[in-house]
């Protein structure tokens, strides 16, 4: 149509304010969302902050105010979609609004696999059991967390298989604990890695609280500090109590040659 491509979002997820829904659910960070959407040809990617006062607003307010600021040609919506106080703008209505606001409408309809609907429930699914190929297939990606490394208790050196311990986005959905394969990229890298997340039974038996430690491979430099992105690519076992040091060094080199099998 020779206009920009525009994508509005939200943040905080309409759940989190609407029905106080809690838990680590995001499938990808603000940003991140932006970047593939940037990736895939859009021109810019709004951000829009959910609160209270824009979960009441109405619809047609809501597009008066869409139509103030962007000015849209054509707007695209999914099958479903509504927006507004009581989402009073479904589909009948947002066409009604077009008239006034002199935009032309679609939707367009679900995206299928396996006969049925791709959607960020069936992705959390996949997620909780570990099912990092059906993750792929359900999101045309390898499913990415990133972090920053910040310092652990470097008992990964001192074991000679050193590991990148990640502060992850608390809110951001996490993989079932286990070791998986993935790609690291770091920089301008990209690396094979073992990745572990889970609470570390065989040290900390009375630890709740999941980690996310990186192991690069064929790679000694510094990462403190730094961004590192993991792309999950399959899982290797379950994480486990071990009941020496040396049973556990020893699973890792065995997790560590399954991994550049996987991988390579």
């Amino acid at each position: 149509m020779g206009v920009p491509a525009v994508v509005l979002t939200f943040f905080p997820h309409p759940a989190v304010v609407v029905r106080n829904r809690v838990g680590a659910f995001y499938l990808t960070s603000p940003e991140q969302r932006a970047s593939i959407l940037g990736d895939l040809g859009v021109v810019a990617v709004i951000t829009q902050t959910f609160d209270q006062q824009v979960a009441l607003t109405s619809a047609q307010d809501f597009m008066r105010r869409i139509h103030r600021h962007l000015q849209p040609s054509h707007l695209l919506v999914g099958e479903d979609f509504a927006l507004g106080h009581g989402r009073q703008g479904n589909i009948e209505e947002l066409r009604c609004m077009g008239n006034d606001f002199n935009f032309t409408l679609s939707i367009f309809d679900p995206v299928i696999n396996d006969d049925e609907v791709i959607s960020s429930s069936r992705i959390r699914s996949a997620l909780a059991e570990g099912d990092m190929v059906n993750a792929q297939n359900l999101l045309g990606r390898p499913y990415r967390i990133d972090g920053t490394v910040i310092p652990g208790d470097r008992r990964g050196r001192s074991l000679g298989i050193p590991t990148a311990n990640m502060d992850v986005w608390a809110e951001r959905a996490l993989p079932k604990t286990g070791v998986y394969a993935c790609y690291a990229h770091v920089e301008d890298q990209t690396l094979l890695a073992v990745v572990n997340i889970g609470t570390r039974p065989t040290f900390d038996t009375q630890n709740i609280r999941q980690h996310v430690e990186a192991h690069l491979l064929q790679f000694n430099g510094n990462l403190y500090g730094k961004q590192l992105e993991l792309d999950f690519i399959a899982r290797i076992r379950n994480e486990q109590r071990y009941s020496s040091v040396e049973a556990l060094v020893d699973q890792i080199h065995q997790d560590i040659q399954t991994a550049e099998t996987l991988l390579k």
